[in-house]
């Protein structure tokens, strides 16, 4: 059984990821009273799909061995996507933030986490199974 595989590796990178935009949701929260500050939204979805890459549709197509593979990405390499968020909503000191929403995607990521942490937890006991049979 490999210990490093593929599904693994999503679960961490997800939960690593879910940890960095509770981060960027508090920093909205905290901010909501701040003139000017612009709401801030971290995406690492579709960086997570290219690296996880299952049908095989997100690879460079290439003809000849001698090219080099830019397209697949992996879990080396994956960065989230830090961008502004335009929800639409500026109050008359600039600041988008909307502490409303922001609350519920808090509740929302918090859910997902937990979530992904109980998979973890599922895959490690399945592989502790996995080795104490073996014996």
């Amino acid at each position: 059984m490999n210990v490093n595989d593929k599904t693994l590796k999503a679960l961490a990178s997800a939960i690593k990821f879910r940890e960095m935009r509770q981060e960027i949701i508090s920093s909205n929260i905290a901010n909501s009273e701040t003139p000017g500050y612009k709401s801030k939204r971290l995406d690492f979805e579709s960086a997570l799909a290219r690296a996880l890459d299952v049908d095989g549709e997100m690879g460079m197509k290439v003809e000849n061995g001698q090219h080099y593979d830019v397209g697949s990405g992996g879990f080396d390499n994956l960065q989230p996507e830090l961008i502004n968020d335009p929800n639409g909503i500026v109050s008359e000191d600039g600041n988008t933030v909307d502490r409303e929403a922001e609350m519920a995607k808090m509740t929302e990521n918090k859910i997902m986490y937990d979530a992904l942490v109980q998979l973890v937890n599922k895959k490690m006991g399945l592989m502790k199974y996995t080795i104490q049979s073996e014996k």
